[in-house]
């Protein structure tokens, strides 16, 4: 049965009607916020490890980042960051929680093909094309950067 182009038209027009509007700067602002202020709670984690801890500012990052992760899996594990992730839209997503989050969630997803195939194997393949892209994308940063200044 062959599918007339008033009948594709037809079944266009139904489609955009019932389609919800999409609230392009509500989302973009709520991203904005909250990815700021994931960003702003690992500033207080980083000067809690600098006054408390007694790091130097320059080593106070990794284990805020560390912090920041093992809370995003751990409330992975709970069901909530998905909860919050699916209401905070992209701004849960950028910063490291997001990354944390979808390793996460593939290793859970996965437990039950064993430790290695199923949680390791899945972990990596989520987490080896991020771990590439970045170390090429940091690779070309540094060589604009080295052309620039030695120019």
């Amino acid at each position: 049965m062959s599918v007339t182009k008033a009948q594709r038209d037809n079944y266009q027009q139904l489609v955009k009607k019932h389609r919800p509007a999409r609230t392009i700067v509500k989302n973009t602002i709520r991203a904005f916020i909250v990815g700021g202020l994931i960003c702003e709670i690992g500033q207080v984690i980083q000067t809690l490890f600098i006054r408390y801890g007694h790091f130097k500012p320059t080593e106070a990052g990794n284990p805020t980042v560390a912090v920041l992760i093992f809370f995003s899996a751990v409330l992975t594990a709970c069901g909530v960051y998905d909860r919050f992730a699916q209401w905070a839209g992209a701004g849960s997503a950028v910063p490291v929680t997001g990354f944390a989050n979808t390793i996460t969630s593939a290793a859970m997803e996965h437990r039950s093909e064993g430790w290695i195939a199923g949680v390791g194997g899945n972990m990596f393949k989520i987490a080896g094309p991020v771990i590439v892209f970045g170390v090429v994308s940091a690779f070309f940063v540094a060589l604009i950067r080295y052309i620039v200044t030695h120019l």
